[in-house]
């Protein structure tokens, strides 16, 4: 049964919370920063935020359809909103690092959390195969279009300081106020969501076991997704944000804008990755586009002016989101309906995984070895990963692709 009113909602609540994302991703390096925190103790508490979040999905892989989408989906919206409001309570660094891992606080300024894998799961049966990727392009350039609002509002502490004559931090008060509301504001979307999302067991009530191809196959892709999002871990926003300001001297205004016109890019990436998937497949389109915005910021790590990092990191940012819808609408195409939870929980997992585990390098490489150390190991790595990909499953083609061969 195809749900379009499920499908809207959704939409919307992806929405949402990717301006809470793309806000806290730009601003939590910024905040950390402005409260004394070095590049050490940020790159902890993004590790940690993410790491709540990798815990969160391991709890939806293995529970979700179990106890329920719709409730899972609002206990997750209530988590963030009370994060947001914790990390205004200290600035001691092993209670932020607490409050960021139960809030699931992201810095990585996309969304990759659990909530995204219980909407990956749902979004394919609000449509059907024809339709599928294109369903998960529109999904993700709403979200894009909220991480690029987010990005924007980020400049929101500077504003409010000099409309209201107080302090920066002050500031940031507010904004975080406003990123409590935005999660909050997801969970009451997921209020009206049909019993049609939710998973069906069989006949004996429990979910089917994943069958052995589904489970060879999900073992073959989440080792590489793991070796993908741990370099994906060096290119957080947080981090990114500050690379930014530490290296060049940009301040919140201008890494603000870069990110919101990052996330427009992103947005049109994702309608031509659709477009491009139907005429060259989703595994050459996830990686003849990743392996040239890689390149971009290998070179965005070694220029000498803003302006030129700026513009190269833009023409990256065209580029590299176009694997996300090919990749989401692969996965639950290679796996039966009944599974797309659990391989959408488990290649989730694996992601953050790597998110999860990085930033604490990064911090360390960042402040110990060179400022532009993530982005190249980030890169190479990235590069690696698209090679292995492309030779492992350009055979294994998706239902739309295997019927028109």
């Amino acid at each position: 049964m195809h749900t379009a009113a499920d499908r809207r909602r959704l939409y919307a609540a992806a929405f949402l919370r990717a301006v809470a994302t793309g806000l806290m991703g730009v601003l939590l390096g910024l905040y950390l920063a402005r409260r004394g925190f070095d590049a050490v103790a940020i790159g902890l508490v993004i590790g940690s935020g993410i790491s709540g979040a990798a815990a969160a999905t391991l709890l939806v892989t293995f529970f979700g359809d179990r106890l329920g989408r719709r409730v899972m989906l609002i206990a997750l919206a209530v988590l963030s909103a009370l994060g947001g409001v914790a990390l205004l309570a200290t600035e001691h660094l092993a209670a932020v690092c607490a409050i960021a891992f139960l809030g699931m606080v992201n810095g990585a300024g996309r969304d990759r959390a659990a909530a995204l894998a219980l909407e990956q799961a749902m979004l394919p049966a609000t449509t059907d195969d024809a339709g599928r990727t294109r369903a998960f392009a529109w999904y993700n350039v709403l979200q894009d279009a909220g991480h690029a609002l987010g990005g924007l509002a980020a400049a929101l502490p500077v504003v409010v300081a000099r409309l209201a004559g107080t302090t920066e931090l002050a500031g940031y008060g507010w904004t975080l106020g406003i990123y409590t509301a935005l999660c909050l504001a997801t969970g009451v979307l997921y209020l009206g969501l049909s019993p049609a999302i939710e998973a069906r067991p069989n006949h004996n009530g429990r979910m089917p076991p994943l069958a052995p191809e589904s489970r060879r196959v999900l073992r073959r892709i989440s080792g590489l997704f793991a070796v993908d999002s741990l370099a994906g871990g060096f290119l957080g926003t947080a981090l990114l944000s500050y690379f930014f300001f530490a290296r060049f001297g940009a301040g919140e205004a201008a890494i603000a804008t870069l990110f919101f016109l990052a996330r427009v890019a992103n947005g049109v990436s994702h309608l031509g990755a659709a477009w491009l998937a139907a005429r060259i497949g989703l595994i050459n389109t996830m990686v003849f586009t990743h392996i040239p915005s890689s390149l971009m910021l290998i070179a965005v790590a070694l220029v000498p002016e803003f302006w030129m990092a700026a513009t190269l990191f833009l023409v990256r940012e065209l580029l590299v989101e176009m694997d996300v819808p090919t990749r989401q609408s692969y996965v639950m195409a290679v796996v039966r309906p009944e599974e797309r939870t659990f391989a959408s929980g488990v290649t989730s997992l694996v992601r953050l995984g790597g998110w999860a585990v990085a930033p604490f390098a990064a911090g360390f490489l960042m402040q110990g070895v060179a400022l532009a150390t993530p982005l190249l190991i980030g890169a190479g790595m990235k590069i690696g990963y698209d090679l292995l990909l492309w030779r492992s499953f350009r055979d294994l083609k998706p239902p739309e692709e295997s019927a028109s061969l």
